[in-house]
């Protein structure tokens, strides 16, 4: 992680906040969202919650304010990441496993960290076969524009036996934050009933996608919530505690803070290209 770019980044965030004028200040005029992100940027650089931001945003918004209390709790909270999925999950379609992508091949095939993350959610599928599945992730094929994450993950699931019906391709996201907020919508348009879910990923992405997806449903006031999770050991990847600041800054909806966050700090293999940013390193 670049410290130097952190503490950078915090220190602009502190400036937007108590000098007028100040570039944060100009590029966020809006006082909440300055809160919140002075909020989850100091967290993201030091782990420790800033209680002045947290209680002027309740001050300011108290709905705004008791929503990101509970988010910044969620982040600060244990999530133990799982091998497979507990016994103890619904055995009906209120349960939704939902697959986390991973950037494909630039031919458009699926490179083998995504196929160890079906292999999981392959297993996932048969213990809890009336559970809905959503594929997440979208097209990140250099040269092969039609392929997507989620729609290759599919065809994957499908050939591997799994009942098309029970299978949706959430093929529009191009980040975890993103795959919150596309999936959230997907089962709100066409699962109602849905009110469980369970990420599958790579072990480093738990922890983040269970942020992200528990922080979308708090800003949401969704009664659907994630309750477990099951993971491939990944012999590499990691995800930092500013990578996740980026992320919850995205679901907040400053999309050019968070890239700018994604950019200085990611710190994770093999990113899928931003759109419209050629040569760029990635998004996450």
């Amino acid at each position: 992680m670049k410290r130097y770019g952190i503490c950078l980044l915090l220190m602009i965030f502190l400036a937007g906040l108590l000098i007028p004028g100040a570039v944060a200040e100009e590029r966020v005029s809006d006082p909440a969202q300055q809160l919140i992100e002075r909020l989850v940027v100091s967290y993201g650089a030091q782990e420790e919650t800033d209680s002045e931001a947290l209680s002027q945003l309740v001050s300011l918004d108290p709905s705004l304010g008791e929503k990101w209390t509970r988010i910044m709790a969620l982040w600060a909270s244990p999530v133990a990441v799982n091998a497979e999925l507990p016994g103890d999950l619904p055995d009906d379609d209120s349960l939704c496993l939902v697959a986390l992508g991973f950037q494909l091949n630039p031919d458009g095939t699926m490179r083998d960290e995504l196929i160890q993350r079906l292999n999981v959610l392959l297993a996932s599928a048969e213990k809890y076969p009336r559970a809905v599945i959503v594929c997440t992730g979208g097209g990140t094929a250099a040269e092969e524009p039609t392929a997507t994450e989620a729609g290759r993950m599919r065809e994957w699931l499908i050939a591997h036996g799994v009942d098309p019906a029970r299978v949706v391709a959430e093929d529009r996201s191009l980040t975890t934050a993103q795959n919150a907020i596309y999936t959230f919508d997907l089962l709100a348009e066409q699962f109602p009933q849905v009110k469980q879910i369970a990420i599958i990923s790579s072990d480093y992405h738990i922890v983040t996608g269970a942020l992200l997806f528990g922080a979308e449903a708090i800003l949401r006031e969704s009664d659907t919530r994630v309750v477990s999770n099951a993971a491939w050991h990944a012999p590499t990847g990691t995800l930092s505690a500013m990578f996740q600041a980026g992320a919850l800054i995205e679901l907040s909806g400053d999309m050019e803070t968070a890239f700018a966050i994604y950019y200085d700090t990611y710190d994770i293999h093999e990113l899928p290209p931003l759109p419209g940013s050629e040569g760029a390193a990635g998004a996450p």
